[in-house]
């Protein structure tokens, strides 16, 4: 079983920048999708961004051209990069991981999450 561990969430000022971390540890084939979610007080978990094992992004709106994915060569690792950040960027920042098991089969693993709380 993966498991993953977000780092790096804090306090910062509108316009500042924050690096959170996502690190899978554990067995298996291979992880195919890493993303960030965000959820805001009071409001559904969200999609940010991901990245593919062969390195295709994909990111929601709002946060295009600010935020920034990426991932280790080995695959285990994905950080988001997040710069120019608004108090609506605020939330809880989750990883998922969409892993393949050696059966082929595959599930999703999610992070405990890491707060990023912007001030204006």
């Amino acid at each position: 079983q993966v498991q993953l561990v977000e780092s790096g969430g804090d306090l910062v000022q509108a316009g500042g920048s924050l690096r959170l971390s996502c690190a899978a540890s554990g067995s298996s084939r291979s992880i195919e999708i890493m993303a960030w979610y965000r959820q805001a007080p009071g409001k559904q978990r969200e999609f940010v961004a991901q990245i593919t094992s062969g390195g295709a992004t994909t990111y929601t709106d709002s946060v295009k051209g600010r935020f920034t994915i990426s991932r280790d060569n080995a695959g285990n690792t994905a950080a988001l990069q997040m710069d120019n950040l608004k108090p609506e960027d605020t939330g809880v920042y989750y990883c998922k991981a969409n892993v393949i098991r050696y059966d082929w089969r595959s599930y999703a693993m999610w992070g405990q999450g890491t707060q990023v709380t912007v001030s204006s």
